[in-house]
Formats: structure tokens, sequence, C-alpha cells
């Protein structure tokens, strides 16, 4: 009997950056001499959203949820000693996707690489930043206009770069089922490819090159079948929408390429050690089916609900996807789930629901038009809130959080300020440091000169990438950069979803809503007011907003009048909020890191405008001990992933206004 060889391993990425451009690089090539086969570059938030490290609103963000690319220096050190023409990189970066390009373009000329032999994907998705993700910076036509003009760029210039990933991975997360996960990328995909059709770039007989470019960024959940069958109904989607839309014969073009990153938020703060089964299962929802198997799979971490992984951590998701690959028979068969009925039912099931749901969008005008109505964010606020209930009513359950929370003392978090690595908060300094320098020493001249002719172009039709790459010679700064294309191109503050979601937790009698909202009425009552008014506040520039949105819709549901204006503000704006609209407490989200940074100071600002007396909680991924310094500091309560019951923490919040104002406490169960 002949062996079968063995099928080529996807790419092993771990998603990282952090600190410095320094201190990334020198873990990049660490991972790679473990065996990483391609990079995934974490970049930070100020970098995600066009600010340079000294802007107001970068603070407390610098190095935090990865690595500070501020100029061309910045990405020189970031790939010093590694050969960018021999690298696949992804970098994981949308609104200034463009200037990341040509940066890591510059880089490679200068290593003397051929950028035709340059290989690696931008993810450049714009959509999911307005719904989920929360790093846009300009109003979706804009936007659009720089991913067509990086499409056909890169399919003239970079033939074998990816410049676009399609990124279904935090529709998940923001809440989507597997239809709407599905359902909205491939109308954003849509928008896409008609974009660049329509741009009059690429000639009719060369759209195959375009599409065939196209990749895809999902997130692979717990729910195994689900998630193996979702794969497959996105490549069956795919093929047709290739095929009948667009008119692509060549089936190796119309193949559905995608990378997967397993489900973060899904992991765990209660029992972490958990995430290693759940992150094991995830991944062979992506690979066991070798017609909808992964191109590139990057794993998260056990303790990423706890913080920030350690180069230890990151290895051991690097071998879980090695001792797959190369211990398990896996790669030596065809697909072992062809012939099921099982599988063929639900893939089908899924196909059937997704192309209504896709014709419903284009009915709109399609994905732009959909985000802009604010459809495609309610719906998406709304699944999330359903799943929440089901969670809090113990439906759906999640092991050590809402059953079996018996657990033994766990060793791998015995120290919890050592489970995780923190970034040295001189760090931030140290990085505005060199950026002023680099400003010092660049031609001036130069610099100003090409910022003006990127914003003629942008006034104009012309491609922006050439514009762009004569930016990134001339030492134009990201912020620089996105600032010439503001003026030009203005901002774009993206619709909450929060006003328009339905109610997902009836407060029927008996029930702990109903407690809560009798507490809440109670309360405003003593208060001598209609309602309680709560401020949800997301200080900083990170944009996960899921968590502040289900806060802001359970508080409404109990009875409170909520003040949320999204994301992306500074803790003065937050505070002349809350100071304006005469709340009764103040509840600020932050999951990036940053809340030692911004928490003190919105605490100062409510002291210095006479309301200290307002009370202010604070949720994300906080460590013990900065909780406990929070606390110090004046914070009221400190909420983290590990308290899921969202109705319990709005009877919390209830409770904090009452000890303010010196009322008694209520003995209503919440």
């Amino acid at each position: 009997m002949t062996e079968r060889q063995k099928d080529r391993p996807w790419l092993m990425r771990t998603y990282a950056g952090h600190s410095t451009a320094e201190a990334s690089n020198a873990l990049y090539r660490s991972n790679l001499a473990k065996g990483q086969t391609g990079l995934s570059v974490a970049f930070d938030l100020p970098t995600q959203t066009g600010y340079d490290p000294d802007h107001i609103l970068a603070r407390g963000e610098v190095g935090r949820v990865g690595v500070p690319v501020s100029h061309l220096g910045d990405m020189r050190r970031l790939f010093q000693d590694i050969p960018l023409e021999q690298m696949n990189t992804s970098m994981t970066i949308n609104a200034t996707a463009m200037w990341l390009l040509a940066l890591y373009q510059v880089v490679a000329e200068e290593q003397g690489a051929d950028i035709t032999r340059l290989s690696g994907t931008t993810q450049n998705d714009i959509v999911k930043e307005y719904l989920s993700r929360g790093t846009h910076v300009f109003p979706p036509g804009p936007s659009l206009r720089l991913t067509t003009d990086m499409i056909t760029y890169t399919v003239a210039n970079i033939p074998k770069w990816n410049p676009i990933n399609i990124c279904s991975y935090h529709l998940q997360e923001a809440g989507a089922t597997p239809v709407q996960e599905i359902a909205y990328a491939m109308s954003t995909a849509i928008a896409v490819l008609d974009a660049v059709r329509d741009s009059g770039q690429v000639p009719e007989e060369e759209f195959g090159s375009v599409v065939a470019r196209i990749s895809f960024f999902v997130n692979a959940g717990v729910r195994f079948v689900e998630e193996m069958c979702k794969m497959r109904a996105f490549g069956r989607i795919w093929d047709h929408v290739t095929r009948e839309r667009y008119g692509i014969d060549s089936p190796k073009q119309r193949r559905f390429r995608y990378g997967v990153q397993v489900n973060s938020l899904g992991l765990t703060e209660a029992q972490p050690e958990n995430n290693v089964q759940r992150i094991v299962l995830e991944m062979l929802a992506v690979t066991l089916s070798k017609d909808a198997r992964a191109r590139a799979v990057q794993l998260p971490a056990w303790n990423e609900a706890l913080g920030l992984p350690r180069p230890w951590d990151q290895q051991w998701s690097l071998r879980i996807q090695q001792v797959l690959a190369h211990e398990s028979d896996l790669l030596e068969y065809e697909d072992i789930f062809a012939g099921s009925h099982v599988v063929e039912a639900k893939v089908s099931g899924l196909v059937e629901e997704c192309f209504a749901e896709i014709e419903r969008i284009q009915e709109m005008g399609g994905a732009m038009a959909a985000v802009e109505s604010g459809y495609l964010k309610s719906q998406l606020v709304s699944s999330h809130a359903e799943r929440r209930a089901r969670i809090e009513a113990g439906e759906e359950k999640i092991i050590g959080v809402n059953c079996y929370e018996t657990t033994e003392p766990n060793p791998l978090t015995a120290d919890l300020d050592t489970a995780i690595m923190t970034v040295d908060p001189a760090n931030e300094a140290r990085v505005v440091s060199a950026l002023h320098t680099w400003r010092a020493e660049r031609d001036e001249a130069r610099a100003q000169e090409a910022l003006e002719g990127l914003k003629r172009a942008a006034a104009g039709t012309a491609n922006l990438m050439p514009a762009t790459l004569e930016c990134a010679r001339a030492g134009v700064t990201t912020g620089e950069w996105s600032w010439a294309l503001r003026d030009v191109f203005g901002e774009f503050r993206a619709p909450t979803g929060v006003s328009g979601a339905p109610v997902a937790v009836t407060a029927e009698e008996g029930s702990p809503l109903a407690a809560v909202r009798a507490k809440a009425d109670r309360t405003a009552a003593d208060l001598h007011v209609g309602k309680l008014r709560l401020l949800v506040g997301k200080p900083g520039l990170d944009g996960h907003s899921n968590g502040a949105e289900q806060i802001a819709v359970r508080a409404r549901d109990a009875g409170f009048e909520v003040v949320y204006q999204g994301i992306r503000l500074t803790p003065e704006q937050i505070v002349s909020a809350a100071v304006a609209e005469d709340v009764h407490c103040v509840g600020l989200s932050i999951l990036s890191g940053s809340h030692a940074e911004l928490v003190p100071d919105v605490l100062a600002r409510l002291r210095e405008s006479g309301a200290a007396d307002i009370p202010v909680v604070v949720g994300g991924i906080i460590p013990n001990s900065d909780a406990e310094d929070l606390k110090a500091a004046g914070v009221a309560a400190v909420f983290t992933p590990k308290d899921f019951g969202i109705t319990e923490i709005i009877g919390r919040i209830v409770d904090e206004i009452r000890l303010v104002n010196k009322l008694d406490p209520l003995e209503v169960p919440a």
C-alpha cells in the first residue's frame, strides 16, 4: 500500500507586537526561531486610528495592545534582520492600511527586495470597524476609495499581496450569528469588488486577478459542528457570488481563501485553564475539514482574558498547532466530512439563510448604506444582547462561569501579577521622545511637500498609493498622513446601535431585572428625579464597544436614562458630558489596558468640576492589583469579565448611587 503524501500545513502565526519596534522585532525573531511560519503584526491603537504617540487621545495607549509605528524609521527597526522577500506577513490594520503597506514596501525596497515577490495580507476591511472594532477614521465613501486604490495598486505592483482581508472575526465577537457573520462579510466583499470594478482602474479581462487576491479573516467559536459547517457554507457562497455576479470562470481564482484567529473574547477569566481546550476545539473546526481548511491560523493564549500574554504563553499556542500538524495524521486524508448528511443539511440551511440576508442588504443599497442607516449595527447589538441573556439565564453554559464553578487552586495564576506581561509605564515617554527626534532630523520641506501632494490627490480622483509612498519616503508620520486625509475627507462617528436594540431581557414580575428596575425607580423617587441617569463612557482609543453597549441596553431596560456617545472620547469630553447631563453615575469601559492613565484623569476632572460626588465604576480587562489601585484612587466598583451578570452589575450601580447620596440600602435582591 502506497503511503499518501501529507498535505502542506497551514501558515502558523502568533498575533504579536508591543511596547516598541525594537522589542517587537526581538519577539518576532524569537517566534520564527521556534517554528512559526508567518508573521502577524499587532499595531497599537494610535497607529490603527491614525494618531501620533504625542496626541492627547494616544495617552495611555502607546505600545499597549501592539507595536507603535509612527514613521519609516519605526518600520525599518520592526523588521530589522528579517528578510521581507522571504516572509509572509499579516498586518492587522484597517483605516491606516494604505500607510502601513507603503512603509512596508519602502523598507522592503531598502532591503533590496523585489516587491513583486512580497507576500502577505493587510486586513483593510473598514466595514467591520464601523460595526464592531471601532478603529475607523474616515467616512464610508472615502474609506472604500482607500481600499479600492490599494487593491488596484497591489494587483498591478505587488501581485502576491492580499490587499484586503474581509474580516468577519470581530462580527462574531460583537454578537453575530453564523448567518449574520457570513452575510455581512459577503456583503462587504460585494461592496469592495463592485467599487474596484466601477473605478475603471482594472481592465475587465484582469478582474479575475482582483478576485483571486481577496481573502477573508474569520472567527472560530466553540460550537464545533456549526463553525465547521459555517466555513463550508462560506466557501460555497463565495464560489457562487464570484461566478454569477462577476463571471469568474477559473476555479482557482474563485477559491475561498481565509485565515483564522479562534475566539479570543470567548476566553474566560474564571478558570482560565479551560481556555486551552476551547482553543483546541475551535482550531479543529477550521483544520479538520480539508475542503474548508484555513490557509493560516493564529491562536490566542490561554491567559488573554487576564492581560497581555508572555512569550511562553504564545509559544504554548504555537505548539498546539504544531502538534496537530506534525504529530497527528490529519494531513494524510481527503475531506473526512464529505458525504455526511448531517453536515450537508446544516451547510445547505446556512447557505439559504445567508443568501436571503445578503439580498436584504443589497435591497438597502449594499453594505455601506446598511452601515450608515445603522441597520447592521443594531442587528449585532440585538444578537449580542440575546446571547448575553441566554448565558445569564443558564440556557447557554460556560464552564467555570455559570456552571461547574467549584475549582481547585490554580497554580497557573497563583501569582496573577506574573501570569501576564505588563508594559513599562515609562515606555510611552520614550516613544514620544523618539518621535520628536525623528521630526527634528527629517527634511521638513520634503515632508510638507509630500503632505500637500497627498491632499491634492485626495481632493481629486488619482490613486492615493503613489502620494502615500512619497509621504513614507519623505519621513511623514502616521498622524500627519491621517490628518492630511481628515482635512479632505472628514471624520466619521459610527452609529452605536443602542437606541435601536429591542428588549432582550424582560422585566417580568419576580425576575431579577424587575427587582433592579424597582430599586432604580425607588432611588429615582428618593432623589426626586424622573429617572436615574447613567453615562457610559469609552475613554481613549479602545474601540471594543460590545460590553459598553450591553451595559447601556440593560440599564435602559432597567429604567435608566442612558447617555452613550460612542467610542474614542477624551476624559475631558466625558466629564463635560457628565456635568452637562447631570448624571448620577459614570461607567467607564476600557479593554486596552489604558485604565491606569485614563481613569484617574476622569476622577481628577470630576473633582475640578465640582462633581466629585458622582460615583465612577469601571469595566474591562483589569488585573487585580490595578483594580485595587483604582479603588484606592476613588473608583466605586471595578467589573471584569468574570462579572458576567449584567443585570447584577446594573443593581450594583444603583447601590453605589444610593451610597453616595446617603440613602438607606434597599433590601431588594438583584
